[in-house]
């Protein structure tokens, strides 16, 4: 949910708005100015968000004693106290760069679950654990944190004291009022981060946009809420809701939301989206503090609660770098299925990207209606795609998208065989139809709603490091 808030900041929304366009304008320069990092190979890294559970398969309040005890700065506290958040290193996207990531994993998640089961708990990678319940996230399951209360307070000031009212359709339905935005603790992610220069980055942000619908069928593992099954990807649909503030105008007069997969596609430059962050949408958090202009500390924390899907970051310093940061996919479930994910998040980007006239082979509310079908229906969506060809998601990762993907890695200097192991653990996966949702669904129509045998056994599989197409029930 981003940093925290510092003693030496201050509330002052006229304020804010003031460094908020002095920094806008400073962007501005360094765009016409092309001052941005040109890398001959780009960096890719991921945040990877996860659970801490009791012995019964239960979320476990318990994180900041555990981070206290695990005692490693890439790993730290997320909104709930049930949730902790990886930070992988970045890495440049070469050769054998997968392993290496895998292998970074592997370490930091041994360290976490060594830690977890000293303390009598579980580590545990999902999109939404199945166990969880509506009682299990009020505001007092918060992290302590100065950010968080005044995320909550400011939720509701701007929507004028109403509560959400949280409506989620699937083959259950869930339908309740909340006074708090705990329900987005609910939604533990993937978050993937691809280095983009000024001359590519219009064209990176769209195919990442049109890239998503597949990526989401693909990863899909969040089929319950509250103990209703919903969407195959309900942290969609959940982390809509739970942060449901007014947002812009469109121009169909619909009004955008602050979580969005966005308006249009990106015609000419990241500054429109940047532009956009200014002129569209009210300050969320307007706290200020005396940091030079090219910090842009007021616009980081702008861009940071605008919840794009897929969000542009820009990265100060003596040299800045631009990037784009893929939100669409859930956590788990296991580390080397996370990896291949990855691989399958950069490999189609860059496929989509080099296709000639992208944009209006699929328009962007194309787009959109894909990317929110897939996360409905997960691999039984259909879908508009290039040039109007409307085809089943499944059929179309499993015949066409996962072979292009592991193409435009080894085109971007992957090894052969490790762009070939990990984009074929997506193929598999796409051959058989199990992703974690429908892991998890299967589970359940053999064991009834047992959710927390479904969590121990979900756990038992993650331990044993088999990539979920390969797991039994």
């Amino acid at each position: 949910m981003g940093r925290e808030i510092s003693e030496k900041e201050r509330l002052d929304e006229a304020g804010f708005k003031t460094r908020l366009r002095e920094e806008t304008r400073c962007l501005m320069s360094w765009f016409k100015t092309e001052r941005f990092e040109r890398p001959i190979r780009p960096s890719i890294g991921l945040e990877l968000e996860a659970w801490l559970m009791d012995e019964n398969g239960l979320p476990a309040p318990r994180n900041l004693e555990f981070l206290d005890k695990l005692d490693d700065e890439r790993i730290v506290p997320e909104l709930a106290a049930y949730n902790f958040e990886f930070n992988a290193d970045p890495l440049k996207l070469e050769k054998r760069v997968f392993s290496r990531l895998q292998s970074d994993l592997t370490e930091l998640w041994r360290k976490a679950e060594d830690t977890a089961e000293a303390m009598g708990m579980k580590t545990l990678m999902t999109g939404i654990p199945a166990t969880l319940r509506e009682t299990m996230l009020r505001i007092d399951d918060a992290t302590p944190s100065e950010r968080y209360r005044l995320l909550n307070e400011r939720l509701f000031m701007m929507r004028g004291g109403e509560p959400l009212k949280i409506d989620i359709a699937g083959r259950e339905e869930l339908d309740l009022v909340q006074t708090h935005l705990m329900m987005e603790a609910a939604c533990t992610s993937l978050q993937v981060h691809l280095m983009m220069t000024q001359q590519n980055a219009a064209r990176r942000y769209n195919a990442a946009q049109i890239a998503s619908a597949p990526l989401v069928a693909a990863s899909a593992n969040s089929p319950y809420l509250y103990g209703r099954r919903l969407w195959e990807e309900t942290r969609i649909a959940a982390f809509e809701s739970a942060l449901d503030a007014p947002g812009p105008r469109q121009g169909d007069g619909r009004r955008a939301a602050r979580v969005t997969f966005g308006r249009a596609h990106v015609r000419e430059s990241l500054m429109e989206l940047f532009l956009d962050n200014l002129d569209a949408y009210e300050p969320f958090l307007p706290m200020v503090c005396d940091t030079p202009e090219e910090k842009l500390e007021h616009l980081r924390l702008q861009n940071g609660t605008v919840w794009r899907w897929n969000r542009p970051i820009v990265q100060p310093g003596e040299t800045p770098h631009l990037r784009v940061e893929s939100r669409v996919m859930p956590a788990g479930p296991t580390l080397v299925d996370i990896v291949a994910n990855t691989a399958f998040c950069i490999g189609l980007t860059l496929h989509l990207e080099m296709l000639p006239d992208l944009e209006e082979r699929l328009p962007f509310e194309m787009a959109r209606r894909n990317f929110y079908a897939c996360a409905k229906e997960g691999y039984a969506a259909d879908c508009v795609w290039l040039d109007g060809r409307v085809a089943n998601v499944q059929g179309l990762i499993r015949d066409e998208l996962a072979d292009a993907a592991r193409d435009a890695l080894i085109a971007a200097g992957i090894d052969p065989a490790e762009a070939g192991h990990y984009i074929g653990i997506v193929k598999a996966r796409s051959r058989n139809g199990q992703n974690g949702a429908a892991w998890q669904r299967a589970h359940a129509n053999c064991h009834g709603n047992d959710h927390q045998k479904l969590v121990l056994d979900y756990i038992e599989n993650q331990k044993d490091g088999a990539p979920v197409h390969r797991w039994r029930i």
